[in-house]
């Protein structure tokens, strides 16, 4: 009687081979799709103690056996820091810097790696993926300046090599820290749609922090901070506003928060025939009394062509 020999490929890549010549291999393709999920109350307070059977995750409507879950998630984190350079953010520049200084001092953990971009007129990478904090640092002394903001670019940019760092890790979480003042004002670049899909493909979650005027115009143009705020929302991030300097260090310092206090969820996929287009992923809670007073954040939707 032949023997089948049956290779299951998970987003790992993890791949058996075939000793005999003779045998004939199936290949069954499995991927494991991630959803880091936060929960929080009415007040914005993370919400902890939850267990695997307090949560229903559903695609496109059809519930989904829950195949990963963790608590406070300690799984690797992927972040690619993007820093608006442009003329308009100039007069907070060094507040800015300091800050981030900080933040990725205390954010970087062995498991995790960071990348370093600056945008104006065009897109930066100053420094690639590393673990390492000082790189990451002394990249924010080399940071170029100029007049517009390529700001969909750099998402777009930004979601490509975070898409690259989940070929390595199916369940690494995946984060766009963009700090800037709001507003594409580059003409024929990127656009916002396309910029939005790209981190959606690339399962990247999208934390703008949007720094305010000083002295701040009623009539001024808000549709900038709109788009950002509507990135963060369709991939399962959170925006912050800054409006003083000292604001800086406690957006930061909740966005830690955030990445730090998150459930991870991962099942893995029905079989799709291979297609472009996106898949809808919902999380319940199942208590209905906790659905209906908690807030949940995670990413809506996943496509079964990006890795």
């Amino acid at each position: 009687m032949k023997r089948l020999l049956v290779t299951f490929i998970f987003t790992t890549a993890i791949t058996l081979v075939a000793q005999n010549n003779n045998v004939p291999v199936i290949r069954v393709e499995t991927r494991l799709v991630n959803v880091p999920v936060n929960v929080e109350d009415e007040h914005g307070v993370a919400v902890a103690g939850l267990a695997t059977d307090s949560f229903t995750l559903l695609e496109d409507g059809k519930p989904q056996k829950i195949a990963v879950f963790e608590r406070q998630s300690e799984t690797p984190l992927s972040i690619v820091m993007a820093i608006d350079t442009s003329e308009s953010v100039l007069t907070q520049f060094r507040t800015e810097m300091d800050a981030a200084k900080r933040f990725i001092h205390t954010m970087l953990r062995e498991q995790d790696e960071m990348d370093l971009m600056a945008f104006s007129d065009a897109v930066d990478e100053v420094v690639s993926f590393t673990n390492n904090d000082k790189r990451v640092i002394s990249g924010l002394s080399r940071l170029g300046k100029g007049d517009a903001t390529a700001m969909y670019s750099a998402v777009y940019l930004a979601a490509q090599r975070l898409g690259e760092s989940s070929k390595k890790d199916a369940l690494r979480r995946r984060i766009l820290v963009l700090i800037t003042d709001g507003g594409d004002t580059t003409k024929g670049g990127t656009r916002y749609t396309d910029a939005v899909e790209q981190a959606q493909r690339a399962g990247a979650a999208i934390y703008p922090i949007i720094i305010m005027p000083i002295f701040s115009d009623a009539g001024r143009n808000v549709a900038g901070e709109h788009a950002l705020i509507q990135m963060a929302e369709d991939t399962g991030g959170k925006f912050f506003y800054v409006t003083r300097k000292s604001d800086l260090d406690t957006a930061f310092a909740h966005l830690s928060d955030d990445l730090r206090t998150q459930y991870l969820l991962a099942y893995y996929a029905p079989q799709h025939k291979r297609d472009s287009g996106s898949h809808s992923i919902e999380v319940r809670l199942n208590d209905a009394a906790m659905q209906a007073k908690l807030k949940l954040r995670y990413r809506p939707a996943y496509f079964p062509d990006a890795r």
